[in-house]
Protein backbone atom coordinates (compact mmCIF):
# COMPACT_ATOMS: atom_id res chain seq x y z
CA UNK A 1 0.00 0.00 0.00
CA UNK A 2 1.49 3.27 -0.76
CA UNK A 3 -1.15 5.79 1.14
CA UNK A 4 -3.49 6.27 3.19
CA UNK A 5 -7.04 7.83 1.71
CA UNK A 6 -9.22 7.14 3.94
CA UNK A 7 -9.35 5.92 7.82
CA UNK A 8 -12.25 4.83 10.45
CA UNK A 9 -12.17 4.95 14.27
CA UNK A 10 -15.04 2.89 15.24
CA UNK A 11 -15.98 3.11 19.16
CA UNK A 12 -18.49 1.13 20.41
CA UNK A 13 -19.14 -2.23 18.78
CA UNK A 14 -20.22 -2.90 22.30
CA UNK A 15 -22.12 -1.06 23.66
CA UNK A 16 -21.23 -0.95 27.48
CA UNK A 17 -17.26 -0.19 26.58
CA UNK A 18 -17.40 3.27 27.17
CA UNK A 19 -13.64 4.59 26.19
CA UNK A 20 -14.41 4.02 22.35
CA UNK A 21 -17.72 5.44 23.00
CA UNK A 22 -16.62 8.77 24.68
CA UNK A 23 -13.70 9.19 22.46
CA UNK A 24 -15.82 8.86 19.56
CA UNK A 25 -18.42 11.44 20.60
CA UNK A 26 -16.00 13.59 21.68
CA UNK A 27 -14.49 13.18 18.12
CA UNK A 28 -17.61 14.14 16.21
CA UNK A 29 -17.66 17.06 18.27
CA UNK A 30 -14.16 18.32 17.58
CA UNK A 31 -13.41 16.67 14.43
CA UNK A 32 -9.97 19.03 13.92
CA UNK A 33 -8.26 16.50 16.63
CA UNK A 34 -8.34 13.72 14.05
CA UNK A 35 -8.57 15.65 11.29
CA UNK A 36 -5.09 14.81 9.40
CA UNK A 37 -4.07 16.96 6.23
CA UNK A 38 -3.56 14.10 3.50
CA UNK A 39 -5.90 11.23 4.28
CA UNK A 40 -9.83 12.17 5.67
CA UNK A 41 -11.17 10.75 8.97
CA UNK A 42 -14.10 9.12 9.74
CA UNK A 43 -15.39 8.78 13.27
CA UNK A 44 -18.27 6.09 13.90
CA UNK A 45 -20.46 4.97 16.50
CA UNK A 46 -20.80 0.79 16.33
CA UNK A 47 -23.54 -0.15 17.68
CA UNK A 48 -26.32 2.83 18.97
CA UNK A 49 -28.99 0.86 20.32
CA UNK A 50 -26.56 -1.12 22.53
CA UNK A 51 -25.21 1.76 23.69
CA UNK A 52 -27.91 3.63 24.47
CA UNK A 53 -29.40 0.55 26.24
CA UNK A 54 -25.86 -0.10 28.51
CA UNK A 55 -25.57 -3.08 26.89
CA UNK A 56 -22.55 -5.38 25.03
CA UNK A 57 -25.19 -6.17 22.29
CA UNK A 58 -28.83 -6.68 21.61
CA UNK A 59 -29.65 -9.78 19.61
CA UNK A 60 -26.22 -10.75 18.16
CA UNK A 61 -22.31 -9.59 19.02
CA UNK A 62 -21.82 -7.23 16.51
CA UNK A 63 -17.94 -8.05 16.75
CA UNK A 64 -18.54 -11.32 15.19
CA UNK A 65 -21.18 -10.14 12.16
CA UNK A 66 -18.83 -9.06 9.68
CA UNK A 67 -18.08 -11.99 8.19
CA UNK A 68 -18.96 -13.05 4.09
CA UNK A 69 -21.74 -15.24 4.54
CA UNK A 70 -23.69 -12.09 6.47
CA UNK A 71 -22.72 -8.92 4.30
CA UNK A 72 -24.13 -9.67 0.91
CA UNK A 73 -27.61 -11.53 2.01
CA UNK A 74 -30.39 -8.81 3.22
CA UNK A 75 -32.50 -11.96 4.65
CA UNK A 76 -31.54 -11.32 8.37
CA UNK A 77 -33.84 -9.41 11.04
CA UNK A 78 -30.69 -9.47 13.72
CA UNK A 79 -30.48 -5.89 14.74
CA UNK A 80 -26.61 -6.50 14.95
CA UNK A 81 -26.21 -8.19 11.22
CA UNK A 82 -28.16 -5.16 9.75
CA UNK A 83 -25.78 -3.01 11.52
CA UNK A 84 -22.87 -4.42 9.84
CA UNK A 85 -24.41 -4.04 7.01
CA UNK A 86 -24.96 -0.56 7.27
CA UNK A 87 -21.01 -0.35 8.70
CA UNK A 88 -19.72 -1.64 5.72
CA UNK A 89 -22.02 0.79 3.65
CA UNK A 90 -20.80 3.58 5.49
CA UNK A 91 -16.91 2.84 5.15
CA UNK A 92 -17.20 1.99 1.27
CA UNK A 93 -19.75 4.34 0.17
CA UNK A 94 -21.65 3.79 -3.39
CA UNK A 95 -18.39 4.20 -6.22
CA UNK A 96 -15.65 4.79 -3.46
CA UNK A 97 -12.53 2.95 -2.41
CA UNK A 98 -13.38 0.60 0.86
CA UNK A 99 -11.72 2.50 3.94
CA UNK A 100 -7.45 1.97 3.81
CA UNK A 101 -7.24 1.78 7.88
CA UNK A 102 -10.05 0.22 10.61
CA UNK A 103 -9.13 1.92 14.10
CA UNK A 104 -11.83 -0.52 16.59
CA UNK A 105 -12.00 0.46 20.18
CA UNK A 106 -12.73 -1.81 23.10
CA UNK A 107 -12.11 -2.49 26.69
CA UNK A 108 -11.51 -5.44 28.84
CA UNK A 109 -12.22 -6.27 32.38
CA UNK A 110 -8.65 -8.45 31.72
CA UNK A 111 -5.78 -6.75 32.85
CA UNK A 112 -4.73 -6.20 29.15
CA UNK A 113 -3.14 -2.70 29.83
CA UNK A 114 -2.57 -1.06 26.76
CA UNK A 115 -3.05 -3.38 23.62
CA UNK A 116 -2.75 -3.57 20.21
CA UNK A 117 -4.91 -6.25 18.97
CA UNK A 118 -3.76 -7.00 14.76
CA UNK A 119 -6.11 -9.60 12.81
CA UNK A 120 -2.69 -9.87 9.85
CA UNK A 121 1.75 -9.52 9.82
CA UNK A 122 0.57 -6.76 7.44
CA UNK A 123 4.31 -5.27 7.30
CA UNK A 124 2.96 -1.41 7.71
CA UNK A 125 0.90 -2.52 10.99
CA UNK A 126 3.77 -4.08 12.29
CA UNK A 127 5.97 -1.10 11.70
CA UNK A 128 3.34 1.02 13.47
CA UNK A 129 2.74 -1.60 16.48
CA UNK A 130 6.93 -0.94 16.77
CA UNK A 131 6.57 2.90 16.52
CA UNK A 132 3.85 2.67 19.57
CA UNK A 133 5.17 0.14 21.62
CA UNK A 134 8.83 2.85 21.17
CA UNK A 135 6.40 6.12 22.20
CA UNK A 136 5.26 4.29 24.98
CA UNK A 137 6.79 0.88 26.23
CA UNK A 138 3.45 -0.18 28.48
CA UNK A 139 1.96 -0.70 24.92
CA UNK A 140 1.59 -4.97 24.23
CA UNK A 141 0.71 -6.38 20.90
CA UNK A 142 -1.05 -9.38 20.17
CA UNK A 143 -1.59 -11.20 17.06
CA UNK A 144 -4.76 -13.12 16.50
CA UNK A 145 -4.85 -13.64 12.38
CA UNK A 146 -7.77 -14.09 10.91
CA UNK A 147 -8.90 -13.99 6.92
CA UNK A 148 -10.95 -11.11 5.52
CA UNK A 149 -14.33 -10.50 6.74
CA UNK A 150 -14.06 -13.59 9.73
CA UNK A 151 -16.29 -11.52 11.36
CA UNK A 152 -14.71 -9.21 13.51
CA UNK A 153 -14.87 -5.54 12.16
CA UNK A 154 -11.38 -5.28 11.89
CA UNK A 155 -11.02 -8.07 9.34
CA UNK A 156 -12.62 -5.53 7.15
CA UNK A 157 -9.58 -4.00 6.30
CA UNK A 158 -6.00 -5.18 5.38
CA UNK A 159 -5.09 -2.30 7.88
CA UNK A 160 -7.58 -2.77 10.55
CA UNK A 161 -6.80 -3.79 14.31
CA UNK A 162 -7.85 -3.01 17.76
CA UNK A 163 -6.80 -0.88 20.47
CA UNK A 164 -7.74 -3.20 23.48
CA UNK A 165 -7.37 -1.69 27.05
CA UNK A 166 -8.17 -2.18 30.29
CA UNK A 167 -8.71 -3.75 33.47
CA UNK A 168 -12.00 -1.41 33.05
CA UNK A 169 -15.33 -2.43 34.15
CA UNK A 170 -17.87 -2.86 31.78
CA UNK A 171 -20.07 0.13 31.70
CA UNK A 172 -17.62 1.98 33.43
CA UNK A 173 -15.36 4.95 32.55
CA UNK A 174 -11.63 5.26 33.65
CA UNK A 175 -9.88 8.64 33.20
CA UNK A 176 -6.44 7.07 33.06
CA UNK A 177 -6.83 4.93 30.23
CA UNK A 178 -9.19 7.18 28.23
CA UNK A 179 -6.35 9.38 28.39
CA UNK A 180 -3.96 6.99 26.86
CA UNK A 181 -6.20 5.61 24.32
CA UNK A 182 -7.07 8.83 22.73
CA UNK A 183 -2.62 9.57 23.22
CA UNK A 184 -2.67 6.05 20.95
CA UNK A 185 -5.29 7.00 18.19
CA UNK A 186 -3.18 10.33 17.50
CA UNK A 187 -0.38 8.59 17.63
CA UNK A 188 -1.65 6.39 14.74
CA UNK A 189 -3.13 9.34 12.62
CA UNK A 190 0.85 11.36 13.01
CA UNK A 191 2.50 8.22 11.79
CA UNK A 192 0.23 7.49 9.12
CA UNK A 193 0.71 11.13 8.01
CA UNK A 194 4.24 10.74 7.68
CA UNK A 195 3.66 7.56 6.14
CA UNK A 196 2.04 9.21 3.52
CA UNK A 197 4.45 11.58 2.94
CA UNK A 198 7.26 9.29 2.97
CA UNK A 199 9.21 10.22 6.53
CA UNK A 200 8.60 6.90 8.15
CA UNK A 201 12.89 5.77 8.07
CA UNK A 202 13.62 1.73 7.46
CA UNK A 203 14.87 1.62 11.01
CA UNK A 204 15.53 -1.60 12.59
CA UNK A 205 13.21 -2.49 15.06
CA UNK A 206 12.68 -5.51 17.12
CA UNK A 207 9.25 -5.80 18.08
CA UNK A 208 7.64 -8.43 21.16
CA UNK A 209 4.60 -10.01 19.50
CA UNK A 210 1.84 -12.73 21.55
CA UNK A 211 1.20 -15.13 18.84
CA UNK A 212 -2.30 -16.45 19.66
CA UNK A 213 -2.12 -20.42 19.74
CA UNK A 214 -5.67 -21.60 21.49
CA UNK A 215 -8.12 -20.89 24.22
CA UNK A 216 -9.02 -22.37 27.66
CA UNK A 217 -12.10 -23.03 29.15
CA UNK A 218 -13.44 -22.89 32.73
CA UNK A 219 -14.08 -26.57 33.89
CA UNK A 220 -17.66 -27.76 33.92
CA UNK A 221 -19.97 -30.29 34.73
CA UNK A 222 -22.29 -32.28 32.28
CA UNK A 223 -24.85 -29.37 32.05
CA UNK A 224 -22.18 -27.04 31.46
CA UNK A 225 -22.36 -25.11 34.92
CA UNK A 226 -18.94 -23.61 35.74
CA UNK A 227 -17.04 -26.04 38.61
CA UNK A 228 -14.16 -24.02 39.03
CA UNK A 229 -12.40 -19.82 39.07
CA UNK A 230 -9.63 -18.30 38.11
CA UNK A 231 -6.74 -19.51 40.15
CA UNK A 232 -5.54 -16.27 42.52
CA UNK A 233 -2.44 -16.92 41.44
CA UNK A 234 -3.14 -16.27 37.97
CA UNK A 235 -5.91 -13.50 38.65
CA UNK A 236 -4.53 -10.18 36.10
CA UNK A 237 -1.58 -11.97 35.66
CA UNK A 238 -1.86 -11.13 31.62
CA UNK A 239 1.05 -11.66 29.45
CA UNK A 240 3.41 -13.44 32.07
CA UNK A 241 4.45 -16.75 31.82
CA UNK A 242 2.61 -19.57 32.75
CA UNK A 243 4.66 -22.42 33.32
CA UNK A 244 3.63 -26.76 33.35
CA UNK A 245 2.13 -27.63 36.73
CA UNK A 246 1.33 -23.89 37.47
CA UNK A 247 -2.32 -23.36 39.06
CA UNK A 248 -4.66 -21.95 37.26
CA UNK A 249 -8.27 -22.33 38.41
CA UNK A 250 -9.88 -23.29 41.88
CA UNK A 251 -12.55 -25.34 42.33
CA UNK A 252 -15.56 -23.60 45.02
CA UNK A 253 -14.62 -27.02 47.20
CA UNK A 254 -10.78 -24.88 47.13
CA UNK A 255 -8.75 -27.71 45.15
CA UNK A 256 -6.51 -26.02 42.93
CA UNK A 257 -6.07 -27.77 39.01
CA UNK A 258 -3.00 -27.33 37.42
CA UNK A 259 -2.01 -26.30 33.60
CA UNK A 260 -0.88 -29.50 31.90
CA UNK A 261 0.46 -27.93 29.06
CA UNK A 262 3.97 -29.25 27.64
CA UNK A 263 5.39 -26.15 27.30
CA UNK A 264 4.93 -22.59 28.81
CA UNK A 265 2.82 -20.24 27.54
CA UNK A 266 1.53 -16.62 27.85
CA UNK A 267 -2.30 -16.24 29.34
CA UNK A 268 -4.05 -12.70 27.89
CA UNK A 269 -8.06 -11.92 28.59
CA UNK A 270 -7.85 -13.53 31.97
CA UNK A 271 -11.15 -13.64 33.59
CA UNK A 272 -12.65 -11.31 30.58
CA UNK A 273 -16.26 -10.59 31.97
CA UNK A 274 -17.47 -11.11 28.53
CA UNK A 275 -15.90 -13.91 27.14
CA UNK A 276 -17.91 -16.44 30.01
CA UNK A 277 -20.53 -16.38 27.69
CA UNK A 278 -18.27 -17.47 24.93
CA UNK A 279 -16.79 -20.62 26.26
CA UNK A 280 -13.56 -18.80 26.96
CA UNK A 281 -11.69 -18.54 30.29
CA UNK A 282 -8.41 -17.11 28.62
CA UNK A 283 -6.22 -16.82 25.44
CA UNK A 284 -2.85 -18.50 25.22
CA UNK A 285 -0.55 -16.92 23.29
CA UNK A 286 3.52 -17.74 22.85
CA UNK A 287 5.92 -15.10 22.69
CA UNK A 288 7.72 -14.24 20.06
CA UNK A 289 10.63 -11.43 19.27
CA UNK A 290 10.47 -10.26 15.47
CA UNK A 291 12.97 -8.14 13.75
CA UNK A 292 11.82 -5.70 11.51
Amino acid sequence: MNQINRLAIVGGSHGNELIGVYLVKKFQKYPDLIKRANFETLSLLGNPQAIAAGRRYIDKDLNRCFTENNLPTDKTSIYEELRAKEIQQILQPQNQEFVDAIIDLHTTTANMGLCIILGNMHPLLLRLAANLSAINPLVKVYSHQQPRNSGFLRSLSELGFAIEVGAVAQGILNAELFQQTEQLIYAVLDYFEEFNQGKIKSNNHTLTVYQFIGVVDYPRNEDGEIQAMIHPQLQFRDYEPLHPGDPIFLTFENKEIFYEGESTVYPIFINEAAYYEKGIAMYLSQKEMIHL
